[in-house]
């Protein structure tokens, strides 16, 4: 999983954007929250992370149904479980939330993802995150992802926000106003 480093600049502009998204537009000021968030938008820039699960065969996870089917059959408690619980929200989060025209391309007919809910999939993915963390005695990790799941649907549209500014800032990039 690629983790960027505080200073890199796609980090510093998800920060900047998903603050003042949750801030201005929903008033939620949880900084936990928001620099998890912030994060994640910057990992998922690259596919590798967004399709980081592997399957029994080695072949990447595309599927949210894929990635809980491999998750139920790993061995319970564990790190591993954990990680693709944590990763089945962060996928459905991101879909839900930045691209949610894309969910319905995702689910399609020939897809088992028809089948499912990304929103009842990504909350309960998180819940579990949050009670095997809790099992590892890390509370404060296990309050964050409880949050997520509470508020799965708040976040993503937070995160429709953070995607209409970052549009904007492509229209109308800083330092580009005419002066007269």
């Amino acid at each position: 999983m690629w983790d960027p480093p505080l200073e890199h600049p796609l980090r510093r502009m998800f920060a900047g954007l998903t603050e003042h998204a949750f801030f201005s537009h929903l008033g939620v000021a949880d900084p936990p929250l928001i620099d998890y968030l912030s994060t994640l938008l910057t990992r998922f820039i690259h596919n590798d992370d967004l399709y980081r699960l592997r399957g029994s065969s080695g072949q990447p996870l595309t599927e949210l149904v894929e990635m809980v089917i491999e998750a139920e059959r790993l061995p319970t408690g564990g790190r591993v479980q954990r990680d693709y619980y944590r990763h089945i929200g962060d996928f459905a989060l991101f879909w839900t939330g930045v691209y949610p025209e894309a969910v319905t391309r995702l689910r399609s007919r020939t897809s088992k993802d028809v089948f499912v809910s990304y929103t009842a999939q990504g909350k309960r993915g998180y819940m579990l995150t949050s009670r095997l963390e809790e099992e590892q005695h890390h509370d404060a990790e296990a309050e964050l992802f409880r949050r997520l799941s509470v508020q799965f649907e708040v976040c993503a549209i937070g995160l429709r926000k953070v995607r209409e500014e970052w549009e904007e800032l492509r229209k109308d990039p800083p330092g580009t106003e005419i002066i007269g």
